[in-house]
């Protein structure tokens, strides 16, 4: 225990006894000879207690020296700040128990700091319940409006992942400046194809005079990648292994020239964003893609990609990075005179929890949670060893071919302990022949899985995998007529005949979508036309700013 905080145990143990027995801090300081000032600070631990006031003070509370000096290596923290140290936000600024012993010290501010979290904690709670039901109460109103001009009002949901995704989707996800930078520094160097760490590392080091080091992050942190621009180093968790090593070095580059040459700032420009966090997580992301243009250099992987007809293992294998490094390249394959096929991009775990995504094929994704689980990013978990591919049809009869890949990390032999995740791509279902992976159809209408984009606004009646009753339907529900899913909407002459007393209720709601109770919503069409799918069509390239 260093001086500090004996200091404040030994200040706390005699504010206790002091209290427990009903003695004023005045008529303490009186009875020991010193001022109630310099009592006051010595209870707060700011004060050095002398031996000899020590000794004065323990024959004064009727306390054994050697049993209180046996005690003050316990440091009891207030128990109500106690609590708080199992708290995620609390745990983020690092507090140790030396400061809460401190701090236990004032029992009154030690109250007031623990309610006052308490309070943030369910101030915090009731707003997001607020906002949630904002939101879905905004994006009904906006969808009831699509067609009749509304103008769509705030989205209450707007996180800044959601606007570094915007951010993304209206560059296309390619960015020319880090393009160049890219390329220019692998000229310069005369960097190789399959990029090693061993080469990385160099560049680093003889390029940007930067030191790396390799080292644990500390004990609970997950920390494995630290650049020091003051000290100039680059310090990596041993435990990163070839491709994610090559790819946090890739990205530190990144970072420092983007710093030396101010990308972000000719990138982004003038533009605001909505949350101050934004800004920080455009970097990230640009400093990412800088990573991928490094490892797979335009022009060569634009090269393999029309060689190779998309492949991705074989793509991976040919430049010598991960399966998912290869798929986020794909979706940045923008430029005007080498454009490849337009791709969406999704990375789910095994509860369907969506990390990334991204559309390049216009493709909507829910921004509240949730998503189909009819996807084949999902449903690729059913088979992780291999390939999961499948043909999509949404509601509104746009069809899709996508395909996804389990990727698994295992940690200390387990992979519980580590990562899987499902990557997925999905692109027109028309682009589907130029693709290695692509499957062959006669009729893609009977081909296709019905999907949509989550249970919460999706407007099929019938689907055996619903999850929860969709905001599209008013609620109708009989006890005597059961459909294949509990949650799929109840359409009025799909109802059982009722008892007389029954009759005389009035019927159940239509949907809220204006279906007539007599006919159900389309299901290829919005507007119950047939839409054109045929797979002879030429391939849908990006163009302008349209996906």
């Amino acid at each position: 225990m260093n001086e500090n905080a004996l200091n404040a145990n030994v200040g706390l143990k005699l504010r206790g006894l002091r209290l427990a027995r009903n003695i004023k801090q005045a008529d303490a300081a009186k009875d020991l000879g010193v001022s109630p000032a310099y009592l006051n600070l010595i209870e707060k631990g700011k004060r050095v207690m002398p031996f000899p006031l020590l000794w004065k003070a323990l024959r004064y509370f009727d306390q054994d020296p050697e049993q209180f000096m046996s005690t003050l290596g316990e440091g009891r923290v207030d128990e109500a700040l106690a609590k708080l140290l199992d708290e995620p936000l609390l745990k983020s600024l690092d507090i140790d128990p030396e400061s809460l012993q401190s701090l236990s010290a004032e029992p009154k501010l030690a109250g007031t700091v623990a309610a006052l979290f308490n309070l943030y904690k369910n101030t915090r709670t009731q707003l997001e319940n607020v906002l949630a039901q904002l939101n879905v109460e905004e994006r009904t109103r906006a969808q009831g409006g699509a067609g009749t001009g509304t103008v769509p009002g705030v989205r209450f949901d707007y996180s800044p992942f959601d606007e570094v995704s915007d951010f993304l989707e209206k560059h296309r996800n390619y960015f020319p400046e880090l393009e160049e930078h890219a390329e220019a520094l692998r000229r310069d160097v005369s960097l190789e194809r399959q990029l090693t760490s061993g080469q990385l590392i160099r560049l680093l080091e003889q390029r940007f005079g930067y030191r790396v080091l390799f080292d644990s992050a500390p004990s609970g942190s997950s920390v494995v990648r630290r650049l020091d621009p003051e000290e100039q180093t680059l310090t990596l968790s041993p435990e990163l292994t070839e491709q994610p090593l090559k790819f946090q070095i890739a990205a530190s580059i990144g970072l420092l020239v983007m710093d030396r040459e101010k990308l972000v700032d000719r990138i982004v420009g003038a533009a605001r964003t909505r949350h101050a966090e934004t800004q920080r997580l455009i970097k990230v992301n640009l400093a990412n893609y800088f990573a991928g243009a490094l490892m797979l250099p335009y022009g060569d992987f634009f090269k393999e990609v029309q060689r190779t007809r998309y492949d991705v293992e074989l793509l991976s294998s040919i430049f010598g990075s991960t399966y998912e490094t290869v798929a986020h390249r794909l979706c940045n394959l923008s430029d005007p005179k080498r454009q490849g096929i337009p791709f969406h991009f999704l990375r789910a775990d095994i509860a369907g929890n969506i990390s990334k995504r991204y559309s390049g094929t216009g493709i909507r994704f829910a921004t509240g949670g949730g998503s189909c689980g009819k996807w084949a990013v999902h449903l690729a978990f059913l088979n992780p060893s291999q390939l999961t591919r499948q043909y999509s049809i949404m509601p509104d009869g746009t069809t899709y071919f996508c395909f996804a890949k389990v990727q698994l990390q295992a940690m200390g032999g387990s992979i519980v302990k580590g990562t899987a995740y499902s990557i997925g791509l999905g692109t027109h279902a028309e682009n589907a022949k130029y693709l290695a992976y692509g499957l062959p159809t006669t009729d893609l209408r009977k081909d296709a899985i019905p999907s949509g984009i989550s249970c919460r606004f999706c407007e099929r009646t019938d689907c055996n995998q619903r999850a929860a009753a969709s905001y599209r339907f008013a609620s109708a529900y009989d006890e005597y007529t059961k459909k294949d899913c509990f949650f799929s909407p109840l359409l009025t002459h799909e109802q059982a005949d009722k008892p007389d007393k029954e009759k005389e209720r009035p019927a159940a709601a239509a949907p809220v979508n204006g279906t007539n109770g007599a006919h159900h919503p389309a299901v290829n069409g919005a507007d119950g036309s047939e839409k054109d799918d045929s797979l002879d069509k030429p391939p849908r390239r990006r163009k302008g700013g349209e996906a």
